[in-house]
């Protein structure tokens, strides 16, 4: 029997859009992310031609649904929604579009200090083993290597006596663990293996002056100075006795790789 509720009508014509909305503002917002820079704070590089065919491939089903539906508009047949879902017809895609429009109002925000002591970094995580060595170079000078590069060094070969006396320039944000003196704190990296669900962050720590100032969390810093082996936390650990410290900006993309 057909169905005469008007209302049920309406519906039916309504959310095929409404699915056909819902796609074209994912691809569009993929887009968007790319394009606006914003893609390097959620997915590593290696998957942004992913994301951008995606996003393209997203647009192009839209466009055809929406040029399929407007055909039938035309000649006045009402799409056929019976079928099988997990939610009543139409609140998949609204749930979808609500996503997306979340969006592009909220913008995605860099990893800081309170990240990682929620998830309890101490000294020890923060020289992380998870670092892969890749491309290991020993002919790089020490004032050349970033701080992933010197976690990555440690990591081969971990005794910090070794270090000693060696230039360091380095770039990172302040992090403040609870398991070492006010005198010192960490800089750090988040690195990007994957995307933003799997970022974890490394780092080295570095020694104050008396004269020095104190930084708050999540300033970033580029400190140059040269190595030391301190005791942190009852452990030997290769630190940055600080000559300079100075304030930089936020880098327009702040993870590691």
């Amino acid at each position: 029997m057909a169905n005469k509720n008007p209302k049920s009508k309406i519906l039916n014509l309504l959310f095929p859009w409404l699915d056909a909305l819902a796609i074209t503002a994912w691809g569009v917002l993929m887009l968007r992310y790319w394009q606006t820079n914003k893609l390097n704070l959620l997915i590593h590089p290696n998957f942004f031609g992913l994301v951008i065919v995606g996003g393209i491939g997203f647009i192009i089903i839209g466009f055809f649904k929406m040029q399929e539906l407007w055909q039938r508009r035309r000649r006045d047949v009402t799409p056929n929604m019976q079928h099988i879902s997990l939610f009543p017809p139409g609140w998949g895609s609204a749930l979808l579009l609500i996503t997306v429009i979340l969006g592009f109002i909220i913008t995605p925000q860099v990893f800081a200090s309170d990240k990682a002591l929620q998830g309890g970094v101490t000294t020890d995580l923060l020289g992380s083993t998870r670092v892969k060595p890749q491309a290991f170079r020993v002919t790089v000078r020490p004032e050349e290597r970033s701080l992933v590069d010197w976690v990555r060094t440690l990591n081969v070969y971990p005794e910090p006596d070794a270090y000693t006396g060696q230039k360091v320039k380095v770039q990172g944000f302040v992090i403040q663990p609870p398991d070492i003196g006010k005198e010192y704190f960490f800089l750090a990296r988040f690195v990007l293996t994957c995307c933003a669900a799997d970022a974890y962050p490394v780092g080295l720590p570095v020694k104050l002056q008396d004269n020095q100032e104190r930084y708050s969390p999540d300033t970033w810093l580029e400190v140059e100075g040269e190595m030391i082996t301190e005791n942190l936390a009852d452990k030997r650990k290769l630190t940055i006795a600080a000559t300079s410290l100075k304030k930089i900006p936020q880098p327009e993309n702040p993870y590691s790789y």
